[in-house]
């Protein structure tokens, strides 16, 4: 008889074919907008959060989006793939993944009529409800322009070394714009007619792949739920996705709600995995394997979504911000030391949406890693930390994994201070997780109380 323990997380930590690729689990690093690029040293801030989450164990990483061209910029300062001399400058980025045992593959994110920008472009000239800026309608010459610029940054990843791209097709940008009527009232073959709507993505992945080869891994990301009026119905979504797969993807990622939505998809008060029935519906329409995303930040929701058959893949991508090591945890058998995403927004996306670059209010070296040292301290001492709220817990914690002696002094009857407030308001019930976090690492890291 075997007595040894089941192996934690069985399923999320199983290997998957995806195309020429076996991944070493089933947990993707969703592509995040960070804007480390826009900072000093960027290739270096890059390499190292990236390899860091690599280091951590996650099985496939997707970068920020790099726009194909110059109209796809997400603003004047954003990120762009087109030349050779971009490639090989990205080429650290990769080498560092690959270096820590795992895959990254790069986004080409063109963003149509969100950009920043002082014309915007988009399938047609109607606005967007959240850019003031009105976009110019692509001429029928300019979006055969476009399908090459995708199958040009396609191939400037390959040659950077990456191990495939994610084609953006979700969230209302270019590609999801062109796919539905709310946005697209061309009358050329780019309009009217479902196929017409659908033919952008399904040339794109078709001719990139055709021009990179069957050993690239080529992902598309369809928005399985666009949750707009005038967005696309379910057997439009399911016959996009088979006709992207005829076309050549490896696997498809799942997208959820415009930006312009007015429902909330990733914010607290959202249920976790509350979309994941739409991943659902599109794995019953093709054979290749489907990624589930938004609000999953625990190994064992992800377990029990793969376990339900929901999905092939878990798309994670706040929760990497949270804690690097997110799978290594899992797999050790430390699932109590993870440091959970609380879907706050307040540090990632909202300094996004305000120009600035993303961390994290749990894991504030998030997107800084270059600036930590977290080694141990060559000339230990004795500290008293008093007060024993989430500066205290932190604190007290970092310094006691550096070497130092620490007590935490706490006036009140439970450790938390504020915590302990906001986590009784109504839906704010992820403060729990914030706090199971603290207390355990204090515990681990054998601070006295």
């Amino acid at each position: 008889m075997n007595n040894s323990p089941a192996v934690p997380f069985s399923r999320l930590l199983s290997p998957l074919k995806v195309g020429a690729h076996v991944l070493r689990n089933r947990a993707l690093m969703g592509s995040m907008h960070t804007r480390l690029e826009s900072m000093d040293w960027p290739i270096e801030r890059l390499s190292l959060f990236y390899a860091e989450r690599a280091r951590g164990g996650v099985g496939l990483i997707v970068t920020g989006g790099y726009a194909p061209c110059q109209d796809g910029l997400l603003d004047e300062t954003g990120p762009m793939l087109v030349t050779p001399e971009q490639a090989d400058a990205l080429k650290p980025i990769p080498q560092a993944v690959h270096a820590e045992g795992g895959k990254i593959i790069l986004q080409i994110l063109h963003t149509g009529r969100y950009a920043k920008v002082a014309r915007p472009v988009g399938a047609s000239d109607i606005p967007s409800p959240i850019n003031p800026r009105g976009p110019r309608a692509l001429s029928t010459a300019e979006v055969w322009q476009t399908i090459a610029d995708f199958v040009r940054c396609a191939e400037l990843a390959q040659r950077a070394g990456f191990d495939g791209v994610e084609i953006m097709g979700s969230e209302g940008y270019l590609l999801n714009q062109f796919t539905v009527t709310r946005t697209n009232n061309r009358s050329d073959e780019f309009g009217g007619s479902m196929k017409n709507r659908h033919r952008l993505p399904v040339e794109i992945v078709r001719r990139v792949r055709e021009q990179v080869g069957p050993q690239f891994l080529l992902m598309y990301r369809v928005s399985a739920l666009d949750l707009v009026e005038g967005g696309a119905p379910a057997d439009e979504i399911a016959k996009l996705a088979q006709a992207v797969e005829a076309a050549g993807a490896d696997i498809l990622n799942t997208g959820i709600g415009w930006h312009e939505a007015r429902v909330p998809t990733i914010a607290y008060v959202v249920p976790r995995a509350a979309w994941r029935f739409a991943a659902a519906r599109v794995k019953k329409s093709v054979s290749i394997p489907v990624i589930t995303s938004n609000r999953i930040n625990t190994p064992a929701l992800a377990e029990e979504i793969l376990a339900s058959g929901d999905a092939d893949m878990v798309s994670m991508a706040r929760p990497f911000l949270a804690d690097a090591d997110f799978i290594a945890k899992a797999a050790q058998g430390r699932a109590d030391e993870i440091n959970t995403c609380i879907a706050c927004n307040q540090a990632c996306l909202d300094r996004i949406f305000t120009d600035r670059t993303a961390t994290c209010l749990v894991n504030p070296r998030a997107g800084r890693e270059i600036e930590f040292n977290d080694g141990l301290s060559s000339a230990p001492r004795r500290f008293a930390v008093v007060g024993g709220g989430p500066a205290g817990m932190a604190f007290a914690i970092n310094a006691a994994q550096r070497g130092h002696r620490v007590t935490l002094f706490e006036a009140g009857p439970e450790l938390g201070g504020q915590l302990n407030m906001a986590r009784q308001v109504p839906g704010k019930n992820e403060f729990n997780e914030m706090l199971r976090y603290f207390r355990v690492s204090l515990d681990k890291a054998r601070v006295e109380i």
